[in-house]
């Protein structure tokens, strides 16, 4: 994202040597940008801010290490040092290092995308990480990165397989180097070991942060995540309350519904406990043996922890539990609120009245849309409204390498759901799952379609509610929306203006914001944002006061709309018209919600 603040602008000329082409981020002493060089070759260039740099970023002789580092790398697993100088900009001394440009995203990126990845993608992006790092831990002079993570490993695209890069050597030190000066100021929590809070770090400190990032890709979230906001002013009281909750045992994700052919996940799950270890002496001792137990050369003892299921036991009546605060989180979607609490959710409480009036729930929704809208956002908080049991499935975990294991893997799943009903089924990317069978696509996988009719039809007698969720309707096999399948159709649009104020009201309340906050005006300036975007916008805005160290302010979120165009462009908004159009005969009692969502508490 663009920042009118940023040091360069658009054909700013460095050092005679490289033209600006745009900004990229920001940071607390340096700034990123995307350059030309004299030969026309795309490079990234890092700008240094010197005045900002503390004094442990500089080696005895005043150089940036940095710098000094990446000069003398050079391996196909880590970004590739160009060049490096000193440049002045009105009385202002900077540095900047220029790297080889890489076409592709950061794993934090992709997961904004896909949330989490598959056991195939995981196993390929880490293995390329312990790749690099065994070349820097075995130097002459190991070189720690003390910094891996999802937002500093990149995936060049440019080649027919994903190569996983390391980035961003700011923090990275050599083994024999001081821990007295360990600077650690805006390093990632989640990903830090325990002993890293102690200022102690080493080559088995990477390790544990790669462990991390194994269970991050896997879950989408980091290991014993929670929420730190509360702790932001004091760093003392947000490591203690990260230690203490990695005393309780690390949730691991249920294997048991896939467990079909899942023994790359079972693995992953396996190499990741034993990194993440609190004793130093029970993980990994080097790179090489971590990369050895992820291609399965060598075996390791899976420690026996309770998994956290996917499908817990049933619970009924009032052993019901609600985990989170369901319908409250959401902003707007009222109307669809009230038709799933006549059709869903007083089905399941009074069932006896239903059945008098020959009615059970339904068997399904299709909530279908532009991307970013909050559609898996809203199954997730149906879950947790109604107390069900829930299971959220894509399409690549029920893919199998076998012919007609995906019909296994769909029985399989149903007849669970039905054992520990009631079940809320959520099924992302449906289009993938069920394509039109006319299609190409579709006749590979008519077989999958027919198991998937067959175990829909009358679910919803046993208890079972299915989610399905699409920004592609038009894909789907027709078969599935028939009445008695998918019941109910739900176009799920941007926020209007009204789901948009209540959205940035409830984004900022727990932020220091500044007084007198026009939200009427937010809403206004933000129409065809989709609630994604809004949750960026906010965010953006909140590491700007930070940056500044300032309240959130009106112009601070005026500034960064005015810099952020929507995800999501008109005209596709327009297409999604007209497909709803065209939905709207397959589904009488078809309704257009209101959206909005307010954050998790």
């Amino acid at each position: 994202m663009k920042s009118q603040k940023a040091i360069l602008t658009r054909s700013d000329l460095i050092d005679e040597k490289y033209s600006v082409q745009f900004f990229i981020k920001k940071g607390s002493h340096a700034e990123t940008y995307r350059v030309k060089d004299n030969e026309n070759q795309t490079r990234f260039l890092k700008l240094f801010q010197l005045s900002k740099l503390h004094r442990t970023q500089f080696d005895g002789e005043g150089n940036i290490k940095e710098i000094e580092f990446l000069k003398s790398i050079k391996h196909p697993n880590i970004v590739h040092y160009i060049d490096d100088g000193e440049w002045v900009k009105e009385n202002q001394r900077f540095a900047y290092l220029t790297l080889d440009f890489i076409s592709g995203e950061t794993l934090e990126e992709r997961l904004k995308r896909k949330h989490t990845l598959n056991p195939y993608e995981v196993k390929q992006i880490v293995g390329g990480v312990l790749n690099g790092l065994k070349y820097l831990h075995n130097r002459e002079k190991p070189l720690v990165h003390n910094d891996i993570n999802h937002q500093n490993i990149m995936l060049d695209l440019s080649g027919n397989t994903p190569i996983s890069k390391i980035i961003d050597f700011g923090y990275a030190r050599y083994f024999h180097n001081s821990t007295k000066v360990y600077y650690r100021e805006g390093l990632n929590p989640y990903y830090l070991a325990p002993e890293c809070f102690n200022n102690i770090f080493s080559p088995q400190s990477d390790l544990y942060s790669v462990g991390a990032l194994i269970y991050h890709l896997l879950t989408g979230l980091p290991p014993w995540f929670m929420d730190l906001s509360d702790y932001q002013k004091d760093r003392i009281e947000l490591e203690e309350a990260l230690l203490e909750a990695r005393q309780k045992p690390l949730k691991i994700p249920s294997l048991s519904i896939f467990s079909v052919h899942d023994s790359d996940k079972n693995q992953l799950i396996t190499v990741a406990q034993k990194a993440l270890e609190a004793d130093v002496d029970l993980r990994f001792n080097s790179a090489d043996k971590m990369l050895q137990a992820l291609n399965g050369e060598v075996e390791i003892e899976s420690k026996s922890q309770q998994p956290e299921s996917g499908l817990p036991e049933k619970l009924s009546g009032s052993q019901k539990r609600k985990k989170g605060n369901g319908f409250n989180d959401i902003a707007g979607m009222d109307e669809l609120k009230e038709t799933l609490f006549h059709d869903v959710i007083r089905a399941l409480e009074e069932k006896e009245l239903y059945e008098e009036y020959g009615l059970t729930i339904p068997n399904g929704m299709l909530l279908y849309g532009p991307p970013g809208c909050g559609k898996s956002f809203f199954a997730q908080k149906l879950s947790e409204e109604v107390g069900y049991n829930y299971v959220e499935i894509k399409p690549s975990e029920l893919a199998s390498i076998y012919v007609h294991g995906s019909q296994e893997k769909i029985k399989q799943l149903f007849d669970e759901a039905r054992k520990n009903a009631p079940t809320i089924l959520n099924f992302e990317e449906f289009d993938a799952l069920v394509p039109n069978r006319e299609s190409h696509a579709g006749k590979n996988q008519s077989g999958e379609v027919n198991e998937f009719l067959a175990q829909l039809n009358n679910c919803g007698k046993d208890g079972v509610f299915v989610i399905t969720s699409t920004n592609q309707p038009g894909l789907i096999d027709p078969a599935v929306l028939r009445t008695g399948r998918i019941d109910k159709i739900f176009f799920v649009p941007p926020p209007d203006f009204k789901a948009r104020k209540e959205m940035f009201k409830m984004l900022l309340k727990r932020r220091p914001l500044d007084f007198g906050i026009d939200f009427d005006l937010l809403a206004e300036r933000t129409e065809n944002y989709v609630s994604i975007d809004i949750e960026h916008l906010v965010n953006e805005a909140s590491r700007k006061a930070l940056r500044e160290k300032s309240k959130i302010t009106q112009e601070i979120l005026i500034a960064i709309i005015n810099s952020t165009k929507p995800s999501v462009k008109v005209s596709e908004i327009k297409r999604y018209e007209q497909i709803r159009a065209q939905l709207e005969g397959l589904d009488q009692g078809h309704i257009r919600p209101t959206i909005g969502f307010k954050p998790n508490n």
